[in-house]
């Protein structure tokens, strides 16, 4: 591993593990802030297929529920495994990312971020492209540490027509 990349992986565990001790200070804001932050990092990872960077900056709860932008049955931590993983080293490429925090919600053990991410990224062998995704995540402290428990999104970042919308809810 690079110098650099072990920097990150550093960096990003220390950031999440440093978050607990944030929750009881006068700024309720900062371990969103931080999560937001952590987040960004480890999704830009993922859309260049760090897969692992990702992984390390961003612990699952057992429970961690996953609705994908692409629909269908919701994934559940169970199911990740490591061919799943390898998949999605393959799946995603060369992609850049920002965030957009729209809001955030936190309480003493769990924080929520509503955001909206802005990817520029090879997705399943299509040619690069945009995607904005509007995504919740749900955040749940666990022993000290930050993890996330749920995260859900959709490619409805550019609104659609009502139309549009009932074709996508009867499966058409």
């Amino acid at each position: 591993m690079s110098p650099s990349r072990r920097s990150l992986l550093v960096a990003g565990t220390a950031g999440l593990a440093s978050l607990a001790g944030n929750v009881g200070d006068s700024n309720a804001d900062m371990p969103a802030a931080n999560l937001a932050r952590i987040s960004e990092e480890a999704n830009a990872a993922l859309m260049r297929g760090d897969v692992d960077t990702y992984r390390a900056l961003v612990p699952r709860t057992q429970d961690f529920t996953l609705m994908s932008p692409f629909g269908g049955t919701p994934s559940h931590e169970t199911g990740f495994t490591e061919k799943t993983w390898d998949g999605m080293r393959q799946f995603f490429r060369n992609g850049t990312l920002k965030q957009e925090v729209v809001e955030t919600y936190a309480g003493t053990d769990m924080i929520v971020l509503a955001v909206i991410e802005r990817a520029h990224v090879e997705v399943g062998g299509l040619p690069a492209q945009d995607w904005a995704l509007r995504v919740t995540l749900v955040y749940r402290r666990e022993g000290g540490e930050w993890r996330l428990a749920h995260r859900h999104a959709d490619p409805l970042g550019h609104a659609i027509t009502l139309e549009q919308s009932a074709a996508l809810g009867r499966g058409a």
